[in-house]
């Protein structure tokens, strides 16, 4: 057998587990063919300064995995902590906080790898953690006008002061953000924290890199701010072609081409005539039916699509937002950062164990943010 099937039996074993990357490329593929579109269109689809954004993410966090630095900071965390409960409530409140000025899909690129690193040397629940962190996210940058894609497309549109939309989102944040201490403390163990290690590593294996790699990580963070997130994804490529190729190498590109796949199959859905025709037909006038809608639309299309989708007809920008956040939790696609945390963690049944817990907080939730946004928004 030729050396080159040997090779790429791997990739093609991969890419069969490859379920969501599979499915919107079917769903991308089958809505060219059947409403073709001009490639302007596709490449506005495609959002590559998201892409690009992400990339150098991946880049910049798996420089720090490499380094030593996040194992370094687990150590230093677990040597503090005693408590299961505490550690968790810890982790989840950073993810929370870091959400509302980072963005939530940068929060999970800092804790889930410190995640992951506490877990392998201790008896931390990983998945349930992971799971957990995915609902922060959603639940701190819910929040902030700059916490995540849909709010700050909504913070623009609505063209309102910074604190007016803080003010207009707290009810609705802090429903979320109850709701889920509450969940975090009864779903983790009463343990105290056990390592399973016999000595903490507290030594970072390369400074170089791990110096680098954090400058990298704020780098890229200032770029995407600024809107050069292609300028800085490439520079960080070139870099680390030339200064830490190993590194590049453990990246998960399959999670860029997913992401490429959901953009395209879901940005040309939403645009389908007769998705615009069915939405044409709906009252978004009156609260409760923009709220259902939102959600529903979040479930089916993630929210940041549905964001875009319903915006032109939705008269309340504010309420747009309650609705769209709401809808990150329940079903994976509902946000994109669902989408990161699992695919960061890669626990064994970890979709499963997201659902059984997103969905049930989102049917508890979402009444409860209604009738929290009503009676105080």
């Amino acid at each position: 057998m030729p050396p080159t099937s040997s090779v790429s039996r791997p990739w093609l074993h991969r890419l069969k587990s490859e379920w969501l990357l599979l499915l919107f490329a079917i769903l991308a593929i089958a809505l060219a063919l059947i409403d073709p579109q001009p490639l302007a269109q596709y490449r506005r689809w495609l959002q590559l300064p998201t892409l690009a954004g992400l990339l150098g993410l991946l880049i910049a966090i798996q420089g720090i995995r490499d380094s030593g630095l996040v194992q370094h900071a687990a150590s230093l965390l677990l040597a503090r902590m005693h408590s299961l409960r505490g550690l968790g409530l810890l982790l989840v409140a950073l993810t929370a906080l870091l959400s509302m000025v980072l963005t939530n899909d940068v929060s999970l690129f800092l804790v889930v790898p410190l995640t992951l690193a506490a877990g392998s040397i201790s008896n931390l629940p990983v998945g349930r953690m992971v799971v957990l962190e995915a609902l922060a996210v959603n639940a701190g940058s819910t929040l902030s006008p700059i916490g995540n894609p849909q709010n700050l497309l909504l913070w623009q549109h609505a063209q309102v002061p910074f604190f007016h939309f803080v003010a207009a989102m707290l009810p609705v944040a802090a429903v979320m953000l109850v709701l889920l201490g509450a969940l975090t403390w009864l779903w983790l163990p009463r343990e105290r924290v056990a390592l399973t290690a016999e000595r903490l590593d507290d030594s970072v294996a390369s400074r170089r890199l791990a110096l680098g790699a954090v400058l990298a990580l704020v780098g890229m963070v200032v770029a995407m701010e600024y809107g050069h997130a292609l300028t800085g994804a490439l520079l960080l490529l070139l870099l680390f072609v030339l200064l830490a190729r190993p590194s590049l190498r453990r990246i998960d590109w399959l999670l860029l081409l997913t992401f490429a796949a959901i953009f395209l199959g879901l940005g040309h859905f939403a645009e389908l005539p007769v998705v615009r025709h069915l939405l044409g037909h709906l009252d978004l006038h009156l609260p409760l039916i923009l709220y259902v809608s939102g959600i529903v639309a979040s479930q089916l299309i993630s929210n940041v699509p549905a964001t875009v989708l319903l915006l032109d007809h939705a008269p309340d920008a504010l309420a747009l937002a309650v609705a769209v956040n709401v809808g990150g939790f329940g079903l994976a696609i509902g946000s994109m950062a669902n989408l990161i945390a699992l695919r960061l963690a890669k626990q064994p049944h970890g979709w499963r164990l997201f659902h059984a817990v997103s969905v049930p907080f989102l049917l508890v939730c979402a009444p409860l943010v209604y009738l929290a946004w009503r009676a105080l928004g």
